[in-house]
C-alpha cells in the first residue's frame, strides 16, 4: 500500500540494539554471561596479531616527551590553556584516568583508557577532560598504533609534572587500549536519569552508597566501591553533601583514598601535590552547561559540556563549579599550597557558580594571577577537602613534616603519584620502555626474587612428577591446591596468581578457604628438599603448580583419557617480607564458585548479591570466557576440589575421575531439584520417580543448568560425544588459569604486553 516500508508497516519503530530491546531492560536479574566477551580481538582493529611492546620499542621517547612539552605552551583558540600552559589540566586528565583504580577488586585505573568511554567519559567529575583528550590528539595520530591511549594520557601528566619543576619517579609504558565500553564494572548502585535532572551535576549522588552517618563509628563505604560519590573520581570537594564540614570530609577522604590502596602520607601528597598546580573552574552557575560527552549533540563530535556563557571557555569556563587557584604561581612546582594553607586563616565564601569554597580570612594575603587577563589578580581558594588535611589531626602531622622538609614532599609526590599512575599495571615486567629502570623494589608491586640456579630440564620435570606420585597425595588435594595458588589472579590489576609461592605465606595460607592447602604445601616440601639434595633448585611455586598437573593426568588417566597437561617452570617463591600481607587481604574471597565456597556471613557482606553474579565476577577476573568457565567448573567439582572437601556439587560416584558426570548428572531429565531451606542457597537432587535423594547442590552448581547460556555449554560436555573434547578444554583451560600471571613468558597471553 502507499506509504508502506519495504518490509511492511507504514513507520519504523526501531532499530539493532534500540531500547527496550536489551535483555536486563526486560530481565533485569538474568546472570550476564555474555560480559565474559566483551572487548575481545573482534572489536580490536588493530588484530589478534599486533606487537603492542614491539610497537612501543619504536619509539624515541624523548621525541616523544619534546612533543607532548611543546604541545602543553602551545595555547589554541578553541580551548585557550590556563596561564598559557596546559600542564595542570592534563595532569588532571592523567590523574582522573588512574583514579578510578580501586584495591578491592583491582578494576579501574589508567590501564586501558577507559576515560574515552561511557560512563567514565560523562561523569561531572570528568567535566572537560575531553578537551584535553581533544588536544592531544595530534600527538596520538603521529605516533599511531605504537602509543596507545593509556600511555600517551599518563605520559602527558608526567610530562607536565617535569615541565612545572617537579622530578617524577619514572614512567613505565605497556597500557593497551579498550576499543568498547566497560559494561561489567558496578561504579555504584545509585541510578542517574538524564531526564529528570535539573542540571548535569545531578548526577553526583552518594545516599545508596554508604551506611550510618559521617563521624558515626558504623560509617562505611560499599565494596568494592573508592569513590564517595557516583559520578567522582575520590570526595565533593565541598564536603560531604556539600555541606562545608572540614572534618567530614577528612573522613570521606580517608576512607576513599585508603580504597584506592593510599595511606595517610600518600594522600596528602597525591592533594598537596596535586593542589600546587593549575586551577578550579566555576565561573557558571552548572544549570546553564549542556550534556556530557555521551549525549551531546550529534554535531558536538564526541564533546560535551557545552558552556553558552561568553566564549564557553578561558576565563568562562565551568568544570566542578569551584572558582580560583591555590597557589601565588599555579605553574611552578613549590611548597606554597602547604604554605598558604597553614599560613592564613580561612573563611567559607561562594563562587561565581555558587558552590562553596573557603578564601583566606586577611584581605592582604598574597593574590593569585588570572589565568587569561594580563595584570588582573584574585584572592587565593582553598576547598573544603584542602581544608580537611588542616583540621584532621593525622593529616595535619603530615602536612606539618612536608612544610618543614620541601624534598621530603618533592619525593612523597613523585613516589605517590608513580604508584597512582601504575597500580594497575602489574608486575614492573610489563612495564615497557627507558625509564623503568627504577632500583627500588617496591612493596605495592608485589615484587619477586630473581630466580635461583639453573632452569629445570624436562628430565627433572619428570622425575619430580614420579616423586609428587610417590607421595600419595589424593588427586583432588594435588588439584585444589594448585587451583587455589593460581585463582587468586585479577586481571583487573594483574595481581595474585601462582607465582610468588604465596600460598605458603601469610595471609593466603591462613586464609579459611585455603584449610586444604595447608598439608598438601608442607608435602611439597619434603619433595623439594629431597629433589635439591642433588644440588639443582625447584621453587615451592613450581612444585605446586607441577603437583596440581599431576593430579590432573592421573584423573584424567583414571577417566580413560591419556594427557599430558602442559608445564612451564620458572616461578619464584617470595618471602614474607616482599609481601604486603594488608594489601594481599584485599585478594580473599568472600565467595568462589570454583571451590563451591560461600563465606558463612555472604548474605551479611553481600545484601541482594546472589553467589553467582560473584562467581561470574571471579570468572572476568579471571580472564575465562563462558566455556572455559563451563568446563573448568565441571572438571573441579568431579575432581572433588571443594574448599572444604565436601560433596556439594560433586556429581559423580567416581571423585578424582576427570569424567563429564558433573554436566550428565546436572541435566538429568529423570531428577528435580528443590531447595533445602528458604535461604536459597543449597539445593538437592531427587529422582521423580522414587523420591530418593541423590545429590546436593549450591547455586554455583545450578546456574550452569538454569541459565540458558550456560547450559548450552554444558550439552555439549553433557552429549555421548563429550568426554575427550571435555579433557582436552580442561587441560587447555586449566593450563590458562596457572599461566595468568607468567608476564614473564613470551606471548603467553594475547592482552598484555609480551616479555622480552
Amino acid at each position: 500500500m502507499a506509504g508502506s516500508l519495504p518490509a511492511g508497516g507504514d513507520h519504523l519503530g526501531g532499530t539493532f540494539g534500540q531500547a527496550p530491546s536489551s535483555l536486563e531492560g526486560w530481565y533485569p536479574q538474568r546472570l550476564r554471561v555474555e560480559l565474559l566477551h566483551r572487548n575481545g580481538v573482534d572489536a580490536d582493529p588493530l588484530g589478534a596479531d599486533f606487537d603492542y611492546a614491539a610497537a612501543f620499542a619504536t619509539i624515541d621517547l624523548e621525541e616523544l616527551k619534546r612533543d607532548i612539552k611543546q604541545l602543553l605552551t602551545t595555547s589554541v583558540d578553541w580551548w585557550p590553556a590556563d596561564y598559557g600552559n596546559y600542564g595542570p589540566q592534563m595532569i588532571r586528565m592523567a590523574w582522573h584516568a588512574a583514579g578510578t583504580y580501586r584495591i578491592a577488586d583491582g578494576r579501574g585505573g589508567a590501564g586501558t583508557a577507559m576515560q574515552r568511554f561511557a560512563p567514565i567519559s560523562s561523569w561531572w567529575d570528568n567535566g572537560n577532560t575531553d578537551k584535553s583528550r581533544r588536544l592531544l590528539q595530534p600527538i596520538k595520530h603521529k605516533y599511531g598504533a605504537a602509543l596507545s591511549w593509556a600511555d600517551l594520557m599518563v605520559l602527558t601528566g608526567n610530562c607536565s609534572l617535569e615541565l612545572m619543576g617537579l622530578p617524577t619517579y619514572g614512567f613505565g609504558g605497556g597500557r593497551l587500549d579498550a576499543w568498547e565500553p566497560d559494561e561489567g564494572t558496578w561504579w555504584g548502585p545509585e541510578v542517574w536519569d538524564p531526564h529528570h535532572v535539573e542540571s548535569y551535576d545531578d548526577m553526583v549522588q552518594r545516599d545508596e552508597r554508604w551506611t550510618g552517618e559521617n563521624g558515626d563509628a558504623d560509617y562505611d563505604l560499599q565494596s568494592p566501591l573508592a569513590a564517595s560519590h557516583q559520578a567522582l573520581i575520590y570526595v565533593n570537594p565541598e564536603g560531604p553533601y556539600a555541606n562545608g564540614d572540614p572534618m567530614g570530609s577528612a573522613r570521606d577522604i580517608r576512607i576513599t583514598f585508603s580504597r584506592m590502596a593510599m595511606n595517610d602520607e600518600e594522600t596528602v601528597a597525591l592533594i598537596a601535590g596535586g593542589h600546587a598546580f593549575g586551577k578550579s573552574h566555576g565561573q557558571v552557575p552548572a544549570a546553564q552547561i549542556g550534556p556530557p560527552p555521551e549525549i551531546a549533540p550529534i554535531e558536538a563530535m564526541g564533546l560535551g559540556w557545552h558552556n553558552p556563557q561568553g566564549a564557553g571557555n578561558g576565563k568562562d569556563t565551568m568544570t566542578n563549579g569551584i572558582e580560583g587557584s591555590w597557589t601565588q604561581d599555579p605553574t611552578r612546582w613549590d611548597n606554597s599550597y602547604l604554605e598558604n594553607l597553614f599560613g592564613h586563616e580561612w573563611e567559607q565564601t561562594k563562587s561565581p557558580a555558587g558552590a562553596l569554597q573557603w578564601t583566606p580570612a586577611d584581605p592582604d594575603a598574597p593574590r593569585t594571577p588570572d589565568a587569561h587577563v594580563p595584570g588582573e589578580t584574585h584572592a587565593l581558594m582553598m576547598m573544603t577537602s584542602d581544608i580537611a588535611l588542616k583540621v584532621d589531626p593525622a593529616y595535619r602531622e603530615v602536612c606539618e613534616r612536608f612544610l618543614a622538609d620541601f624534598d621530603l614532599f618533592t619525593t612523597a609526590f613523585s613516589k605517590a603519584w608513580y604508584k597512582l599512575t601504575h597500580r594497575d599495571m602489574g608486575p614492573k615486567h610489563r612495564y615497557l620502555g627507558p625509564e623503568t629502570t627504577i632500583s627500588d623494589d617496591l612493596l605495592w608491586q608485589d615484587p619477586l626474587p630473581d630466580a635461583v640456579g639453573v632452569p629445570l630440564t624436562d628430565a627433572d620435570v619428570d622425575a619430580l612428577r614420579q616423586a609428587i606420585r610417590a607421595t600419595g597425595t589424593p588427586v583432588s588435594d594435588l588439584v585444589v591446591t594448585a587451583y587455589s595458588a593460581a585463582s587468586t589472579y585479577r586481571d583487573s590489576d594483574k595481581r595474585g596468581g601462582a607465582n610468588g609461592g604465596r600460598i605458603a605465606l601469610a595471609p593466603q595460607k591462613d586464609w579459611p578457604i585455603n584449610q586444604r592447602t595447608v598439608p598438601v604445601v608442607e608435602t611439597l616440601r619434603g619433595v623439594k628438599a629431597t629433589f635439591e639434595q642433588g644440588g639443582k633448585h625447584v621453587s615451592l611455586a613450581d612444585l605446586v603448580v607441577l603437583a596440581g598437573c599431576v593430579g590432573v593426568e592421573d584423573a584424567a588417566r583414571a577417566a580413560g583419557v591419556e594427557v599430558t597437561v602442559p608445564f612451564t617452570p620458572g616461578r619464584v617463591d617470595a618471602s614474607q617480607e616482599q609481601t604486603d600481607i594488608e594489601m594481599f587481604e584485599w585478594l580473599r574471597p568472600i565467595a568462589d564458585g570454583f571451590r563451591n565456597h560461600v563465606s558463612e556471613r555472604f548474605a551479611d557482606f553481600a545484601p541482594g548479591v546472589a553467589p553467582e553474579a560473584v562467581f561470574l565476577d571471579r570468572a572476568n577476573l579471571m580472564t575465562l570466557t563462558a566455556p572455559e568457565w563451563t568446563v573448568l567448573t565441571g572438571g573441579l567439582r568431579v575432581l572433588g576440589a571443594n574448599w572444604d572437601g565436601s560433596s556439594t556439587g560433586v556429581l559423580t560416584e567416581r571423585v578424582g575421575a576427570l569424567t563429564t558426570d558433573f554436566f550428565v548428572n546436572l541435566t538429568d531429565t529423570d531428577l528435580v531439584w528443590k531447595k533445602t531451606d528458604d535461604t536459597e542457597t543449597t539445593f538437592t537432587g531427587t529422582v521423580q520417580a522414587t523420591g530418593e535423594e541423590r545429590w546436593t547442590a549450591s547455586r554455583n552448581d545450578l546456574v550452569f543448568g538454569s541459565n540458558a547460556q550456560l547450559r548450552s555449554i554444558v550439552d555439549v560436555y553433557a552429549g555421548s560425544d563429550g568426554q575427550e573434547r571435555f579433557v582436552r578444554d580442561f587441560v587447555a583451560a586449566w593450563d590458562k588459569v596457572m599461566m595468568l600471571d607468567r608476564y614473564d613468558v613470551k606471548g603467553h597471553r594475547r592482552y598484555g604486553p609480551m616479555a622480552a
